[in-house]
């Protein structure tokens, strides 16, 4: 019997706001597949690439960002003659996973060993900091938009001024399990953006709430009808 052929399955991708295709005989097979792709473009000329996960639920694939890598050849474009780089490697607690984060940067002129040291420190603390309050999803979008990479610079800023505060590496090393990522999302949500939730709530409570009282009103109105019939027979 000669096997089918193969076909083009759409995959959602949440986190980086975007849609690709993927070839294979049956979307099962997409299952725990993992892709390759460079952001440059859509980030408008970061060189940023991305490794996706794919998951397969009911019928539908998505893909799960798992790590984000900035390409070697971004970094060696930005290295000049007499100025000093800084790099580490951080494993962060998040909310709901532990990440390994390669911060990397490069100072406008030549620094001492001691300034070096204050920036990796002041990056390390600012960056655990940060984690504790935050998913690795949540994460990955700021490093994606520059949010992380900005805040840092501005903090560091304070030790010795930079040309370039990037983000090398992170990935996901570890999940953490029986961690609801529902929960996390209403701890941290606004307070605003709850009592909105509250008030859907409540407004959907009472719309079932008279829904029963006009199902009452329909069978008590039944009833009497029917004893009226009872007693004109």
């Amino acid at each position: 019997m000669a096997q089918d052929k193969k076909k083009w399955f759409d995959v959602e991708i949440p986190l980086l706001r975007m849609k690709i295709k993927l070839i294979a005989y049956s979307i099962e097979e997409l299952d725990n597949r993992t892709v390759k792709l460079d952001l440059t473009r859509i980030l408008r000329g970061k060189s940023l690439e991305a490794i996706v996960k794919i998951k397969v639920k009911d019928e539908k694939a998505e893909g799960e960002v798992s790590e984000l890598n900035l390409l070697g050849f971004f970094i060696r474009r930005m290295m000049r003659n007499n100025i000093s780089y800084v790099e580490d490697s951080l494993s962060l607690d998040c909310l709901d996973s532990v990440m390994r984060i390669k911060p990397f940067l490069i100072t406008r002129k030549k620094v001492t060993r001691a300034v070096r040291k204050a920036l990796r420190d002041a990056a390390k603390k600012y960056l655990e900091d940060y984690a504790k309050e935050s998913t690795s999803e949540d994460i990955f979008q700021d490093i994606a938009s520059n949010k992380i990479q900005k805040n840092l610079s501005g903090k560091l800023k304070k030790v010795y001024p930079l040309a370039l505060c990037e983000i090398r590496m992170s990935k996901i090393e570890k999940i953490k399990e029986g961690v609801s990522i529902e929960k996390i999302r209403i701890k941290k949500a606004k307070p605003e953006e709850i009592e909105e939730k509250s008030q859907i709530e409540e407004i959907e409570e009472e719309l079932e709430k008279k829904k029963g009282e006009k199902v009452e009103e329909l069978e008590e109105k039944t009833q009497a009808e029917e004893l009226e019939e009872k007693k004109a027979e």
